[in-house]
């Protein structure tokens, strides 16, 4: 791996903090229990606030590339989401456990989250910049897979040196939850400290550019015209339709797999933390793994075999009953996680013309987002339906199914 896609892939290192830390494990933990006034208002306005970041994200994602590819300016604004997504995770230290601190931490982690989404944008539109085609696998593999060990070191250095002590190391009040709030400000830094290689290292595209204020008048125009040609483009509209479907899958699986795990297995919570450690482990592993196949494979068929895989695992983790065997199928079905989310970063970056990479990173984003709450919805709906964990859980193979029926017609064209 050169110079340029070290630094490239050393991103997702540095940007992976936030969603594991403040997304997953702890603030989103704590601002339930600590913050709210009850833990399911607090479940419920941390999803509404969720919904709202979601959509936004999918209006912004496609015009913001549209300027990107434009305006030449990928860096700047980049470094312009680092700097939102670092700033506003650090003003979660003032939110105090009150529920009068509510408002303010909801709207300073849905901007975080906006800045954060949208940052990814313009990160994932520089693979073909720093990696030939040939090789565009391996080095998303292996970014994706440095991002599970960058999330999961930032979480053990914030379990280990800020929420375990006790007494708090650093002075912190453990009444005011302070070991807990600065966690934030350990994510901020994290991110600060770990962005900036990418930042120094993939320049911009060459060729003339638009000045800024002109790339802006024209980003609405490109978006409207990108999205009316979808149709004329059947390979990237089908691979679009599928990523939402099994997206939506993924995504659910990520939110409600320790729900399902301490209903039915009756995990504690220090086990769930563990059991969701490994689970990011053989990710990661699979990733790094899948990425160094995956350019002989094709990236495609690296999508297909890893969705597959969870099916086929996953039906067997939603039959058993015995914690052994949930424990290893799902350390197995995790392995395939990473390299269904790396290989269709990699598959988008063939697919996307050279000169409009950012914008169709863009629509890769929305595709990612626009139906968020399908996945989550429809797993309530049976379970309530059906008093079932098991048949809720069930719905995330339909998706993941539906993602890979579609995918299996994609035929994988530049343009």
């Amino acid at each position: 791996m050169n110079r340029r896609a070290l630094a490239w892939a050393s991103f997702d290192w540095a940007n992976s903090a936030f969603p594991t830390v403040v997304s997953t494990f702890v603030i989103a933990a704590y601002f339930a229990q600590g913050v709210a006034p009850d833990p399911a208002t607090g479940q419920a306005q941390w999803g509404w606030m969720q919904t709202i970041a979601a959509l936004v994200i999918a209006v912004l994602s496609p015009l913001l590339g549209a300027v990107a590819d434009r305006g030449g300016r990928r860096r700047a604004l980049l470094a312009g989401t680092v700097l939102v997504t670092a700033g506003f995770t650090a003003l979660v230290w003032f939110a105090r456990p009150d529920p009068s601190w509510t408002l303010w931490l909801l709207v300073v982690v849905g901007i975080a989250t906006i800045a954060f989404e949208l940052g990814t944008v313009f990160y994932n539109s520089m693979l073909p910049e720093v990696a030939p085609p040939e090789r565009m696998g391996r080095v998303s593999g292996l970014a994706w897979g440095l991002g599970y060990a960058g999330g999961l070191t930032c979480l053990a250095v914030a379990l280990v040196a800020l929420v375990q002590p006790n007494p708090a190391w650093f002075g912190l009040e453990r009444a005011e939850s302070e070991h807990v709030r600065a966690t934030a400000l350990l994510v901020a830094a994290w991110t600060l400290i770990f962005a900036w290689p990418v930042l120094l290292a993939v320049p911009d595209p060459p060729g003339p550019h638009a000045r800024m204020g002109e790339a802006v008048a024209h980003c609405v125009a490109e978006t409207r015209d990108l999205l009316r040609g979808l149709p004329r483009r059947p390979a990237m509209l089908r691979f679009l339709i599928a990523r939402l479907f099994y997206t939506d899958g993924l995504n659910t699986l990520f939110a409600f797999g320790a729900i399902y795990a301490a209903g039915v297995h009756g995990m504690a919570f220090e086990e769930i933390l563990l059991f969701g450690i490994a689970m990011n482990v053989t990710a990661g592993l699979g990733a790094a793994g899948f990425g160094l196949v995956e350019d002989r494979l094709g990236s495609k068929r690296t999508v297909m075999i890893a969705l597959l895989a969870m099916i086929v695992l996953g039906s067997a983790l939603l039959l058993t009953d015995s914690k052994v065997v949930f424990w290893g199928m799902a350390m197995a079905l995790g392995a395939f996680m990473g390299p269904a989310q790396a290989a269709s970063r990699t598959l988008m970056a063939r697919m996307a013309p050279e000169d409009e990479c950012a914008a169709h990173f863009g629509l890769f984003a929305l595709s990612g987002r626009i139906t968020g709450f399908l996945g989550p919805a429809v797993l309530a709906v049976v379970t309530t339906a059906t008093d079932s964990q098991r048949a809720g859980m069930a719905t995330v193979l339909v998706f993941l199914a539906l993602g890979a029926a579609i995918l299996a017609t994609v035929k994988p064209v530049r343009g």
